[in-house]
Parts: structure tokens; sequence; C-alpha cells
């Protein structure tokens, strides 16, 4: 493939004039629309709009190339305009563009990937630039094109300079860009022009969307005289202790490549140890906030969680709606009744069992690297079990709120660990990883969650006495309920809602209308979190990434089959918003389920349940309007991306 095989005729448009950055963004757009390129324009151009929220893609040289990689793209794509009098796009340089691309990727392979990142090289050439800024005709811009790229990537040549078998390199590279499309490869292609011109050997490796190319190894990292990280995202640097490193943005690394070279041939690059692993900035100033180093780590966590979350939940909407066809519905084992049921039950259930050890496990590993891995996985694990001194086998689980204390609190703590091992002798430096750092991980993370996790026992046993003294009087049913749905919302799954869970259950041994109107509340509780972010998504599409919105929809499915845990991923995501919203909106659903006299005799299932519901109709109105409750508190406490082109 070649980058005329995603540039056509329809796709230029020269001589543009353009009076500001939004009409440049516009024509590009409509491009990729006139070509048939999109499945969804607004999708797209939303994307492109975020990507230029991270900064401008403009790179000097009267050059911008605008790139997003969404679901909204039919095949990988390319745009291209020319300005004669140029727009101003923000460029670091201060110079207006007059030269324009604009990337469609799509989110899955990774060929067109390799494509494009020969254009982000070429462009990188100013007498290129410079015939297409002056091209007459379509015809001709891609003739350019055509020509430069067969004279730059001839077929019988590796796209990569080979590894010197004696010397090695002098000077390696990491580059990486949050999208992994265009500034990635243009660092790369600029400290390889630099090195090339000073004379110094160097390889750099691109951290792209397609994943690492060109990976560095340990033979060179052990001959090189050290190693420029030119990123805007986490990278992997365990692999580089011990040896000089200088970290700093991705644009410094296209407009300073010279610069960056002579850190490393001159010294100036500090040695890279252990106590800063997991850092996405051993050295350097990335002009990144405390703020979005966290905000980064959560979302790692986050993102690894996804999958569990997502699989498992379908899995057991499977079960459910199994035993529901083999009449099944209501008995005390609803979803493993059924031996096809009790499969899909039992592996989604192993699935949710990872969901909370995921995710403090990739938190941790985000902030401490490879030695975090282990203390957040087992502190998530220890926070889903519940462990205490007294009964390390589990008591009380903290849910996903003690896991997110188990990622971030131990990956901190092991950070601490690593800078006090720092004066241990250099003779211990191999047992550091294998014995010292997970040994002493294990046991801090295990007495620090053994720690944490009575208190929630002790919560959870003062909640329970309050419960059944307001149980106890039949003019606090309705508050009762809204209280008890509210709690479900809370930690979903922590002990708030294993609290009102479990009095709702242990109430349905007694066999009263109003036990039964508990359970009803409890159940609808934990129904309308993935159902309000599921509407929020789908209505309030501007409060909410694109990755976000694509998983949000089966949270339809898990709403409806009580599945409740597929909100974390929001909550975890943006507990400050999600939390307050899913509380209130469950409280609402929870009173008007008491309000209208619905009752369940079934302790879960979702709609699966129905016939076991009391006052049907009513009982989903309430879950109609507890979630959209839920759905307009996120529009007024998310906000809106904001769309600046």
């Amino acid at each position: 493939m070649r980058i005329t095989d995603l540039l056509n005729k329809n796709g230029i448009a020269l001589n543009v004039k353009v009076a500001e950055k939004s009409e440049a963004i516009n024509k590009l757009v409509s491009l990729h629309e006139k070509c048939g390129n999109l499945k969804d324009v607004s999708a797209y151009k939303e994307g492109i709009l975020k990507r230029e929220e991270m900064g401008t893609t403009a790179i000097g040289m009267e050059v911008a190339i605008p790139h997003a990689k969404s679901d909204a793209v039919k095949a990988p794509a390319l745009t291209a305009i020319t300005v004669p009098n140029g727009v101003d796009y923000g460029a670091p340089d201060g110079a207006p563009c007059k030269l324009l691309f604009m990337i469609a990727a799509t989110t899955d392979g990774d060929v067109h990937l390799e494509v494009l990142a020969r254009l982000m090289q070429m462009l990188m050439d100013e007498e290129f630039t410079a015939k297409l800024k002056t091209a007459k005709t379509s015809d001709e811009f891609l003739s350019i094109i055509d020509t430069k790229e067969a004279e730059k990537f001839p077929e019988e040549a590796s796209s990569s300079k080979p590894v010197p078998k004696k010397s090695g390199y002098r000077v390696l590279a990491v580059t990486a860009c949050p999208t992994g499309i265009a500034h990635t490869y243009m660092a790369a292609e600029a400290l390889a022009k630099a090195g090339e011109k000073m004379g110094i050997t160097i390889k750099v490796e691109t951290n792209g969307s397609g994943g690492a190319k060109n990976v560095l190894t340990a033979e060179e990292i052990a001959n090189c005289d050290g190693i420029i990280i030119a990123a805007d995202k986490n990278v992997e640097t365990a692999r580089f202790d011990g040896k000089p490193v200088y970290s700093t943005k991705v644009a410094d690394g296209i407009h300073k490549p010279e610069e960056l070279i002579n850190k490393i041939i001159n010294g100036e690059a500090p040695i890279f140890h252990s106590s800063t692993k997991g850092s996405n900035a051993p050295s350097g100033d990335t002009g990144e906030s405390t703020g979005r180093k966290i905000y980064k780590h959560l979302m790692n966590g986050v993102s690894h969680m996804l999958p569990f979350v997502v699989a498992g939940g379908i899995f057991i909407a499977i079960a459910f709606l199994i035993d529901t066809i083999a009449g099944n519905a209501g008995t005390a084992d609803f979803g493993m009744v059924n031996p096809a049921a009790a499969w899909f039950k039992t592996i989604g259930g192993y699935a949710f069992n990872l969901m909370v050890p995921i995710l403090a496990g990739f938190i941790a590993m985000s902030i401490a690297d490879r030695p975090g891995l282990l203390v957040g996985l087992v502190g998530g694990f220890l926070a889903t079990a519940g462990s205490t001194f007294a009964a390390p086998g589990g008591d009380v689980p903290s849910g996903f709120l003690g896991g997110l204390l188990a990622g971030f609190a131990g990956g901190y703590l092991m950070l601490l660990l690593e800078k006090l091992c720092e004066k241990m002798p250099h003779s211990l430096e191999g047992i550091k990883p294998v014995l010292i750092y997970p040994l002493a991980g294990l046991g801090i993370i295990g007495i620090m969650m053994c720690a944490v996790n009575p208190i929630m026992g002790w919560v959870n046993t003062a909640m329970t006495n309050a419960l059944n003294a307001m149980a106890e009087n039949e003019a606090m049913i309705i508050p009762l309920c809204a209280l008890l749905a509210a709690m479900m919302s809370i930690d979903m799954g922590g002990p708030f809602n294993k609290a009102a869970y479990v009095f709702a259950t242990g109430a349905l041994a007694s066999g009263t209308n109003a036990a039964y109107m508990i359970m009803a509340a409890v159940m609808i509780g934990g129904m309308v979190p993935p159902i309000a972010i599921a509407l929020s998504n789908t209505f309030f599409k501007s409060r909410w990434t694109a990755e976000e919105r694509k998983n949000a929809t089966v949270n339809y499915i898990m709403g409806l089959s009580f599945v409740t845990e597929g909100a974390i991923p929001y909550a975890a995501g943006h507990p400050l918003q999600v939390i307050p919203s899913c509380m209130i909106g469950s409280a609402c659903a929870g009173a008007l389920s008491a309000l209208f006299n619905c009752t369940l005799m079934a302790p879960h299932g979702g709609i699966f349940v129905v016939a076991t519901i009391g006052n049907p109709l009513m009982y989903f109105l309430a879950l109609v309007i507890g979630s959209l409750v839920g759905m307009l508190l996120l529009a007024l406490l998310m906000k809106p991306i904001k769309n600046k082109a």
C-alpha cells in the first residue's frame, strides 16, 4: 500500500481560501465526506476537535496534519488542501499553515499506519512541501507525492536502517503521542535526520497506534550513550534502568532534535534509576500537572478493566436469559439452575472477580512500572475479598473504592520503597526486582488492606443496625427504600452496596409485603446506574469520549439484568459526577417503587424475573424515571467536551 492509495483526486483541494482554523477543519472533513470515507461525519469531526484540544497538530514549516482514529471511519484515508494565503493554526513557530493533510484512521489494523508514517517523514523535507504548496492540479500534487515516496522508500529497500553489527548506536530514542499516528513518526524522522546530519548513529523506536516498531534491543540499550524519550504518553522505562535518559514532550523531538541528541552526547542527561520507574518523565520537563498524571494512571486502570466488565456482564445476562427460557425465573439459584446458564454465570463471575484487581494492578503499574503490578493486583484482590487480620480469607469487601486505594497507595508506596533501596549494595541490584520489591510490596499491601477492610466491616455493622431500626417503623418504608436504593449506587459492590443487598435478601425470609417492597427497591437501585450512564452516552454524547460511548451500549443490557458493575468504569473515571448522579437517580427509583407498592420475591435477575414482580408496569415506570433523573444529573455535572476549532 502506498500513500496515493489513501489519497485520491477528490480528496484534494488546491488554492483554498479559509479565514480561520475551524474553516480549514470543516473543509478537510467535507473532502472526506465527499470521498465517502466516513460513516458518521459529526463523530469523526468530534474526534478531530478532541485531538486538537490536546495540542495543535500544526508542526511548523507552514504544515499541519489534523488526525483522528475513530469508529466513524470506513477505511483509512487522507485529504489535503493548500492555502496560499495561509491560516493561523497555532503552529509552534508562529507561521500560518499553507499545506494541510487530514488523516482518517480506523480503530483496527495497522498496515495503513506504516503508510501514514511515511508521509509524516516526507513532510519533514522542506523542498518536498514547497513543491506541494505550489502544485497546480490534483494530478500534479499526487505525482509529487508518488515521486518522493519512490525515492525515499524504494520497493527493495527496508524502511529502517540496519543495525550496525559492531559499533551499535550511540543514541537511542523512543517517540510516542496520544493517538500514535502523526507526531510519533514525525519526531522519529526529525531525530533520525538530525543524527545523520550530526554524524551520530541513532535508532528510534516508535510507539504508534499499531504497537511498538523498531523496538530497542537489550544489547543496543546496554551499548548506547543514552536514551531520549520524546513522548506524551507512558512508555516502558524499566529497561533503561542505570542508563542516561532524557525525557521530554514529543513536540521537542520534532522541533529540537539536535538539542536533544546533544543532551545525550554531552552527558547532560541524568542516570535513570529504578526509583522513577513508573514515571513518564525520568527527566526533562513534560509540562504535565500532577492532576493530569493521576488521571493518566487512573485511565490506565480503567481501560484495562473495561473488557472484563463488558464480557463478564454479557455472560451473566446470557445466563439469566437461559434460565428464564428454561422456566427457572425467580428460583433461589436463578442463573445457576440450568447447566448451560450455570456455565455462563460462572465464567462471567470469574471475569467480574478479576475486575477490581485489574483496575488496581494497572493503576499501580502505571505509577511504579512492573514492581507496582504485584502490589496493585493483590491489593485489588484483597479489597474484593475483604481480607482482615482476623479473617484473611475475607470478611467485608471494600469494592472498587478499595481497589482505587490499593492501586494508587500501592503504586506510590512502591516508589517510596524503591527510593529507600537506592543505598543498598550494588551486588544486590539483581535481586531487587525479583525478590526484594515483590516480597516487601506484598507485605506492605497485605498490611494496608487488612487494616483498611475492618473499617469497612465496622461501617457495615453500623449501617445494618440503622437499617433494622428503620425497618421496624412502618412509616419509614418509603424513605428506607430510597436509602437502600441509593446505597446500591455508592460503591457498586463495596460495603454500602453489599449492606443494602444483604439486608434486603435477609428480609425476604420474613415473607412480609414490606420485605418484598425492600427487595424491589434494592434491585431497582442497582439497575439505575448502568442505564443512566448508557442514556447519558446516547443523548448527551458531548459529555463523553469516543471510547466511553463505544463501551456504554452494553450498559443497557447490564442495567436491565441488574448488573450494577457496568457503571464501575465510569464511576472510577468520573467519581464526583457519576456517583452522586446515580445515587439520586437510584433513590428516586427506589422511593417511587415503594410508593407504587411494587414488590419482588426474587433476589436477582432484573427484567428476567418480571413474573415475580408485583405491579410490574409501575415498577418499570419507576425504573425509567430514576434512570432519566440520573441521566439529567450527569448532563449537568459532566462538562461538555469543548469544541475549540
